[in-house]
């Protein structure tokens, strides 16, 4: 079978920068928040201080994965030339999102060079509160910050993704990315995390209510982290499949791309468990996991190596 994963990070080093403030390099895969926390960002055997393009592309090729899709955040710190660097370096497998703060006071001119300089078809915003932009800012509007970058990426044909973070969060603005699609119908709008829902979703309709306002032609969802965010449920995580059943009744399997969140996510499950998981409870049929896991991101982002 084919695969893509749909949601990867490299890093040369660690410099994240979230609500806790710089992220430091400790080692060992491990780096320290401004505020003391320390946390195992890299899996033993993966990197010291930080995950690297190179190393990325041959742990992905040992686990039989034919293309990746590199997106940013804040929580490894951001890199817009060293991921133009990796696509350029192995553009076989590697696409790339570049990403900035959309309310940086240059953030228009930065905008403009990741597009026309560095020449990224993807513009990734980490908005969450718990660990993109609204860790560290005010809450905001997303519909209203976003807009004019949205109206740009329709233009140059760019795919849009944003991580707006789980239900509670103040991120969680369904209504916003719902608004941002049909204002501007040409453009494809990726939303990770299949909206990020944790074990306290069960208990409410949060997650079915958000799926419906977002089942649109030009919104898809990567599947990335579903088991991380359903801890501490073990393999086959079956809050996460059940779901991943609930999005596929309402916006269609033809709507949804696996991915993994590489590299933080391997400290908790091995590839291979988050790579078959999905196979599991006979949530989707043969068909569809071949767009689960390939074809359907292969239609969502502008690979240069068809």
């Amino acid at each position: 079978m084919k695969i893509i994963d749909a949601h990867v990070h490299v890093f040369p080093n660690m410099q994240g920068f979230r609500g806790e403030g710089e992220l430091y390099p400790l080692g060992n895969g491990k780096g320290r928040w401004a505020n003391g926390d320390v946390v195992q960002m890299i899996p033993e055997g993966l990197g010291d201080t930080g995950f690297t393009y190179e190393t990325c592309h041959d742990f992905l090729k040992e686990n039989g994965v034919e293309k990746a899709v590199i997106l940013q955040g804040s929580y490894y710190g951001l890199a817009n030339e060293y991921v133009a660097e990796a696509v350029k370096t192995y553009p076989e497998m590697f696409i790339g999102a570049g990403t900035f703060d959309p309310m940086t006071r240059y953030a228009e001119k930065i905008y403009d060079r990741l597009t026309g300089e560095l020449e990224f078809p993807i513009i990734k915003f980490e908005t969450s509160t718990g660990g993109g932009f609204m860790s560290y800012h005010h809450t905001f509007d997303i519909e209203e910050v976003f807009t004019p970058f949205a109206k740009k990426c329709e233009k140059h044909s760019q795919v849009l993704v944003l991580d707006i973070g789980s239900p509670g969060m103040s991120s969680f603005q369904p209504e916003a990315v719902r608004n941002l699609a049909l204002k501007f119908t040409g453009l494809k709008i990726v939303v990770c995390h299949l909206l990020a829902p944790t074990l306290e979703e069960k208990k409410t309709d949060c997650f079915k209510k958000s799926m419906e306002k977002l089942a649109l032609p030009n919104i898809w969802f990567d599947l990335a982290a579903v088991p991380f965010n359903v801890q501490p449920e073990e393999y086959p995580f079956a809050s996460g499949l059940e779901f991943m059943k609930t999005a596929k009744n309402i916006v269609g399997a033809d709507k949804l791309m696996w991915g993994t969140d590489i590299p933080s996510v391997l400290v908790q499950n091995s590839y291979q468990k988050l790579r078959d998981y999905i196979t599991e409870k006979d949530v989707f049929t043969a068909e569809e996991l071949d767009g689960i896991y390939y074809k359907n991101a292969w239609e969502v982002y502008p690979f240069s190596h068809r």
